[in-house]
């Protein structure tokens, strides 16, 4: 009796591990889809903050499936936070949510650049939310 009871305790403690790597696996990939979205419409994601927000049943062709919401974090200009949120039914992206932010470009009201799409990114330079830092010439002094 004391044999059965330990094989359906590992057997248990098996299923607890393999639901765990399958979860894991699904949050690797809202990672990865959040950050191709950031990237390309010139966002910074913060802190790779992707995490599970939301579960909730959705019929899909005719069955109901677990839809699981990872909510992250994104930055338009490096001083900001705002939320988005990418929906996964199985390993597969069902949607996904960028914050809406109102530019204002070097406080001029120009309008945005079009988002980018992965293959416009140059070979050796940085992705669209890289933010190059200038030097600081003596005659810059902020005006009060």
């Amino acid at each position: 009796m004391g044999n059965l009871r330990d094989l359906l305790l590992l057997l248990v403690l098996g299923g607890i591990v393999a639901a765990w790597m399958k979860l894991s696996r699904a949050r690797e990939l809202a990672v990865a889809a959040a950050r191709r979205h950031c990237e390309l419409h010139g966002l910074q994601l913060l802190d790779e903050t992707v995490g599970l927000r939301a579960l909730r049943l959705r019929r899909l062709d005719g069955q109901r499936r677990l839809e699981r919401g990872y909510g992250f974090d994104v930055s338009v200009g490096g001083d900001d936070r705002e939320q988005g949120r990418v929906w996964m039914i199985g390993q597969r992206v069902s949607g996904l949510s960028l914050p809406t932010v109102h530019w204002l470009v070097g406080g001029t009201g120009e309008s945005p650049p079009p988002p980018r799409t992965m293959d416009q990114t140059p070979l050796g330079t940085t992705s669209a939310n890289v933010v190059p830092l200038r030097r600081r010439l003596p005659d810059d002094r902020a005006q009060p």
